[in-house]
């Protein structure tokens, strides 16, 4: 009997080998045969396209062309820009430090990083670069001139400016620095002890900045605490690890993964002394705050650790891992998805299952599933990014103030109020008076801001599709009517608007003078995340009835 089972062990155990092997050498066939291909068809084509063709440039639009058929985080990176994988997963950079931005035919500073280069060197956020190193670059794209700026620290360029309010142009001297650029941007003492820390990024210091600001404010006598993650995007999952570390026990399961590589089929866990399992804890996130972002929302929230107030965030459960390839060029490659505590993915787009045209749609709400948060079994749900404990409305901002966002007009007064005023109050007090508002008015007075409002575009549809069905003429003296009522004042509209326009003047403003910091000071002066995050960390009860999943 034993010898009949061995006999059936062995003729199973080789039929399952050879439909392995099999397998393998389709799979090795069909791929050798379409490089094959791939090869033949760019020799002929390098031979005889008409008006030749950059073989670099062909391969690499062969090469993203095909890669963006599978998901928008596999890339592929050519050595000419390692730099920016190395900004990306470091923070830092060789350059000017200053953010650049197009406006018509050049490129103007939009904000020097305080502290480096263009700040060290008088740099204004308005200010036009004319030259680099004695040639115009007059009609350059932004990305032509950071391939200028970027460079070796210790490095220097020629810029000519042309200052608003400065008749003539100047020439600066630009000594390039290691730039790096604070995963922590900001931290402070907020009232009755609650702390903040806003988290902008993953790089390689993340945890260890967000360590330092946490025992710089425990010295402040901090009770409480506000971790801000919205339009955090993401980075390093290694970082998102060691910041869940700091607020839950050793041992802790913190987030896995899976792939189709068994190497990937991973589970983090805390494995570091934390730095306090007890302070009452507030995530805040948004539709900006994505992949690592949500490893640390979602795992904090799985735990009944924190308390996560905000909007629902972006959905990104993929991670991607680096692969060398020849010539110095990499491969960004999605190897797994990532599971939070309870066991859910939060990945909202399915790149797997496309429409015949490419159109890629969310996980649909049929396949949504219920899990069960670690200690207090509160509901949690798959497919959909974070959902926030406490929603926050989130109030949508007037097609007056995108209009003078997006032409540049509370930047260029912002520009103009700078070289006006050589000091301002600093951002917890500053605030522009009625007086100061009506000189913005004044300002905007010959610009150009026009705009159409949602229901003028409704209308607007309306009238295409009445006069295509023949019904327009039978609903002229109405249709003239409501568009009458609908059209808006654009000078009314500065009004109805004005609180909401003041606060992002303001916010403009302040940071000509205080920079990032003051921006983002100025910013949660009226945050409705934050004021109802301190009113939830300051009612105990509340509190603990959130992560009891009790309360309504």
């Amino acid at each position: 009997m034993k010898k009949r089972i061995s006999k059936i062990t062995l003729i199973v155990s080789i039929a399952l080998t050879s439909v392995v092997s099999v397998g393998y050498v389709d799979s090795y066939f069909e791929v050798s045969k379409n490089l094959d291909i791939f090869a033949t068809l760019y020799r002929e084509l390098n031979i005889y396209y008409v008006d030749g063709a950059d073989p670099g440039k062909l391969m690499k639009t062969g090469i993203d062309a095909m890669l963006e058929s599978l998901d928008p985080y596999t890339n592929y990176i050519p050595e000419s820009n390692i730099e920016d994988y190395k900004m990306m997963t470091t923070g830092q950079y060789g350059g000017i430090g200053a953010l650049i931005q197009k406006q018509g035919d050049y490129v103007v500073i939009s904000e020097p990083y305080e502290g480096f280069g263009a700040y060290k060197a008088g740099l204004m956020a308005g200010d036009k670069i004319l030259e680099v190193d004695g040639k115009s670059v007059k009609g350059k794209t932004t990305n032509d001139i950071r391939e200028f700026l970027l460079g070796q620290p210790g490095t220097s360029i020629e810029l000519k400016i042309g200052r608003p309010g400065t008749e003539e142009p100047f020439v600066k001297k630009v000594v390039r620095e290691e730039v790096k650029i604070k995963d922590v941007p900001y931290y402070a003492m907020m009232k009755d002890s609650v702390g903040y820390i806003k988290l902008n990024g993953f790089t390689e210091t993340a945890s260890a900045e967000v360590k330092e600001a946490f025992l710089k404010l425990k010295d402040q006598n901090l009770q409480s605490l506000i971790l801000d993650l919205r339009g955090n995007g993401g980075g390093l999952l290694k970082e998102a690890v060691s910041i869940v570390n700091f607020f839950v026990p050793k041992g802790t399961e913190i987030v896995s993964t899976k792939g189709k590589i068994k190497d990937w089929d991973k589970t983090y866990k805390a494995e570091s002394t934390p730095l306090d399992t007890e302070i009452p804890l507030v995530v805040l996130i948004d539709g900006g705050s994505a992949s690592a972002s949500e490893i640390v929302s979602g795992s904090l929230q799985d735990n009944d650790r924190a308390v996560v107030i905000g909007n629902q965030s972006f959905g990104k459960g993929l991670v991607q891992s680096v692969r060398p390839l020849s010539y110095n060029s990499k491969l960004k490659v999605t190897v797994a998805k990532y599971y939070t505590p309870s066991g859910r993915c939060i990945q909202k787009l399915d790149y797997t299952h496309r429409n015949e045209d490419g159109e890629v749609k969310a996980v649909a709400d049929s396949l949504i599933s219920e899990f069960k948060t670690v200690k207090n079994k509160r509901p949690v749900f798959d497919g959909k990014g974070i959902a926030p404990d406490i929603k926050v409305k989130r109030e949508p901002i007037s097609d007056v103030s995108v209009s003078l966002l997006t032409k540049n007009l509370f930047f260029g007064y912002a520009t103009d109020y700078r070289l006006k005023y050589e000091e301002i109050n600093n951002p917890s007090e500053f605030m522009l008076s009625d007086n100061d508002y009506q000189e913005f008015v004044n300002y905007l007075s010959d610009k150009d801001y026009s705009y159409t409002t949602e229901s003028e575009d409704l209308l607007a549809k309306l009238e295409e599709t009445s006069k295509e069905e023949k019904y327009f003429e039978s609903i002229q003296k109405e249709y003239n009517e409501l568009k009458e009522k609908l059209s808006h004042n654009k000078k009314e509209d500065l009004f109805t608007f004005k609180d909401e326009i003041k606060r992002i003047l303001e916010t403009e403003i302040v940071g000509r003078y205080y920079y990032q910091k003051g921006q983002i000071e100025m910013s949660l002066k009226e945050d409705p995340n934050i004021e109802e995050a301190i009113k939830t960390l300051n009612n105990k009860e509340l509190y603990q009835s959130v992560l009891a999943g009790t309360n309504k």
